[in-house]
């Protein structure tokens, strides 16, 4: 009898399909957990499905945003710490959304990786879940994608897409950004998910290994402190805005700093004006300042710094705004006010930053 040569399968390529249908099983759980008027949060299915009507909209404009974390993937998969990168992930594209003031509804996500563990993978679908419920969102579907030879064993990426929703004439900015309006800054967490390609640069001149207890906050690890989830500013911009009417517009502090994000938001002409000591400058940022030996625009332009959301408002309405931002749990501070431009330079610094360790 002629032996008969064994047949390639999919696994034999490095891909397991069985591996993925035992993440669907794991998160579908979670996945149910962020249903919503509008949504069932069921999976499973070739799309995900939204109903504008059920959610309570009448006229909507909607509002699209995709993004990443960046290079902290890289730190998460170095420190085995996986969870909080799902929460950064939803935080960058809600974050976004609310800036428009729009409403985030629903939100899908894409995992890519060399071989899946399912175990591994839940936990950072467990993260976007959470994201999800916290900026009362549903997670309506996504993709895994085991692709062996493109990502080594262990590394990964991710990627995610947020819709929401405004009614028609109440997006921002407003068309009434004036000179003399407020400007509040909302506190961040951390590092958020921008500048870690900086960030690791400065970990790796410094000899200290993720595992290390962190030199600005010794009760954390390194690894655990710079992985700090993003904040996720949805519900307390969104009630800022129902509640007051007097927020003009927004900044997500991203990429750029502020002197990138708050122009984006502002009618030409017009600028900003900083009041540098007026910002509690976190540890963290602090520690990267010394270490990296970075200039203070730097600085500015590449981390928050501690602010990771911007408002503009009415100054009538500054206290009102406030109040409400911390009763929603933001910790907020006043930091300068709207301007004419001066030339090319839309955002002006008063003082310095407090960066004594």
């Amino acid at each position: 009898m002629t032996d008969q040569k064994k047949g390639l399968t999919y696994a034999d390529a490095g891909v397991d399909i069985d591996a993925g249908n035992r993440l669907v099983d794991l998160i579908k759980p979670m996945v149910r957990a962020t249903a919503r008027p509008g949504a069932d949060a069921e999976i499973g299915g070739f799309g995900g499905l939204f109903d504008l009507k059920a959610a309570g909209f009448k006229d909507p404009v909607l509002v699209a945003a995709t993004d990443g974390v960046g290079t902290k993937v890289k730190i998460a998969i170095e420190a085995g710490v996986h969870d909080g990168i799902g929460i950064d992930l939803v935080a960058m594209s809600v974050n976004d959304l609310v800036v428009q003031g729009a409403e985030p509804l629903f939100f899908l996500d894409y995992f890519a990786c060399g071989k899946l563990d399912p175990e591994a993978t839940a936990s950072i679908v467990a993260g976007i879940a959470e994201g999800c419920r916290e900026s009362g969102c549903a997670l309506i579907g996504g993709e895994t994608a085991e692709m062996p030879g493109l990502y080594k064993d262990g590394d990964y990426d991710l990627a995610g897409f947020s819709v929401g929703a405004a009614e028609r004439g109440t997006l921002l900015p407003t068309k009434d950004i004036a000179v003399g309006d407020a400007v509040i800054g909302m506190a961040s967490s951390g590092v958020h998910s921008n500048g870690f390609s900086l960030v690791r640069k400065i970990v790796e001149r410094t000899g200290l290994s993720y595992a290390d207890k962190a030199p600005f906050s010794p009760v954390m690890t390194l690894g655990g402190a710079l992985l700090t989830p993003t904040r996720l500013y949805v519900k307390s911009c969104l009630r800022a805005i129902r509640e007051t009417g007097a927020v003009k517009g927004l900044a997500h502090i991203t990429g750029g700093g502020f002197t990138d994000n708050i122009p984006r938001v502002l009618p030409s002409g017009l600028g900003v004006r900083i009041d540098l000591p007026a910002l509690n400058v976190l540890p963290v940022f602090k520690w990267l300042a010394a270490e990296g030996d970075i200039a203070e625009l730097e600085l500015l332009r590449t981390f928050n710094c501690g602010i990771g959301m911007i408002a503009i408002v009415k100054r009538e309405a500054v206290s009102q705004v406030m109040d409400i931002l911390r009763d929603s749990g933001e910790t907020v501070a006043l930091l300068g006010d709207v301007i004419e431009a001066r030339g090319d330079e839309r955002v002006v610094y008063d003082g310095h930053l407090d960066l004594k360790l």
